[in-house]
């Protein structure tokens, strides 16, 4: 068994390194797509609202692996795809295609957070921002995303275990992230139990450091929510 473990750690570390790219970039896209497209369903527009919506439905109803699927072997199939150069060599490769479905997925998800974070914002604070003068820009940087970010963060940080969960399934597309050298693993040694156990542990060990950094943020917010003067700007020295 200790022999078992000095050969699969070393190996599987190779592959905690693809999983970590690969969320960091996929959250990266999906968290700034999602933030628009909570933005587009709040919008007074029925078109901007109507397509995040789909959107939305589309990818939350249908399963992530399905969705790889379909963007690794489907989208190659076309000529549109196949013709133009750039959208080639998103798909061509499995970790790319990876990061796109795990970013465009995650999106969906993150679009529904953030609209319930938006819209938890107490209406006469918006209303007190607009009888300052404040612009629609200022209003979102300095109360609406931060207040929303505060009510959301519990949620979104559910959401960015489940991308680091839906890594693995990069794996099907021959992608060697920690299932991926688990798998190579598996067919070398034979040792299912064992080895899939060892990446098992190391999911764990990366969700349970991202648990605590999101518990670390989430007491920093209130911290600052229960003490004004850390928030509060310095005032201008005045002269004796």
């Amino acid at each position: 068994m200790i022999d078992l473990i000095q050969l699969a750690v070393p190996v599987l570390l190779k592959g905690l390194w693809v999983t970590a790219a690969l969320t960091f970039i996929s959250v990266l896209i999906g968290f700034n797509l999602g933030l628009g497209l909570a933005l587009m369903r709040l919008s007074s527009s029925w078109l901007l609202s109507g397509f995040a919506k789909y959107y939305s439905t589309v990818f939350r109803g249908t399963p992530l692996l399905v969705q790889i699927f379909l963007f690794y072997y489907g989208l190659g199939q076309l000529s549109l795809i196949k013709d133009n150069a750039a959208l080639w060599w998103v798909i061509s490769d499995g970790s790319r295609c990876a990061v796109l479905a795990l970013a465009l997925n995650t999106a969906a998800y993150t679009s529904e957070i953030m609209r319930g974070g938006l819209m938890s914002v107490p209406a006469g604070l918006i209303e007190a921002a607009q009888a300052c003068g404040m612009s629609r820009v200022l209003r979102f940087r300095r109360i609406e995303f931060p207040l929303a970010i505060r009510q959301a963060l519990p949620a979104y940080g559910n959401e960015l275990i489940l991308v680091v969960k839906g890594t693995s399934l990069a794996s099907t597309i021959t992608v060697l992230e920690i299932t991926g050298y688990a798998k190579r693993l598996m067919s070398q040694t034979f040792a299912i139990f064992e080895i899939f156990a060892i990446a098992g542990i190391l999911y764990l060990v990366i969700n349970l450091v991202l648990i605590a950094v999101i518990r670390s943020i989430e007491r920093f917010l209130m911290r600052m929510r229960r003490d004004p003067a850390m928030g509060r700007a310095p005032r201008a020295r005045t002269n004796p």
